[in-house]
């Protein structure tokens, strides 16, 4: 096994935390362009983390020896390790946290996701959604919530590493 994605999830993940580090940086800027820098880093913040986890699931699946090109999300993942009638505790995991529409995981994939729509009306934060994706979705935000997602990009950070470490540890368990 090549353990190409074990490098790349690493490598990801380092980059969420230096965006990161830069991103609070640039909270105490006073230059013209603050909140642009604001707006770039917090969606490099969100891109990095997303691209860790998928690094991630192309890890498990290098894992079981599943094709790793043709992987979309979990659900390709959980598909392809049906085929092969492999049953995957850390799939299962994932799974979860994915579905939960109230969890980090579910919350992080959602914000990235807004990354790719756009509004111009201010939306308020509900149970299911985060300060971070409603960020990301407004055109022109106006910066009241930026230590917030700050910290909810934080607490994202700490979760994923936290279950890449887990999982892997359990991986190598067997």
């Amino acid at each position: 096994m090549s353990c190409i994605y074990l490098a790349r999830t690493n490598q990801k993940l380092s980059f969420s935390r230096l965006h990161l580090d830069r991103l609070k940086q640039v909270q105490d800027d006073t230059s013209w362009n603050k909140h642009a820098l604001i707006e770039s880093y917090n969606e490099s913040v969100l891109f990095h983390m997303t691209s860790a986890y998928d690094a991630f699931l192309r890890e498990i699946a290098e894992r079981y020896n599943v094709d790793t090109e043709s992987l979309t999300g979990y659900r390709s993942l959980a598909a392809e390790l049906e085929k092969t009638g492999v049953e995957s505790p850390e799939l299962k995991q994932l799974s979860m946290l994915e579905s939960d529409d109230t969890g980090w995981l579910h919350k992080l994939v959602a914000a990235y996701e807004a990354c790719w729509h756009g509004s111009d009306k201010k939306q308020s934060v509900s149970e299911t959604s985060s300060v971070s994706e409603i960020h990301v979705l407004q055109v022109n935000p106006d910066h009241a919530e930026d230590a917030e997602i700050v910290a909810e990009y934080e607490q994202w950070f700490g979760e994923l590493s936290e279950l890449v470490n887990r999982l892997r540890e359990g991986m190598q368990e067997w």
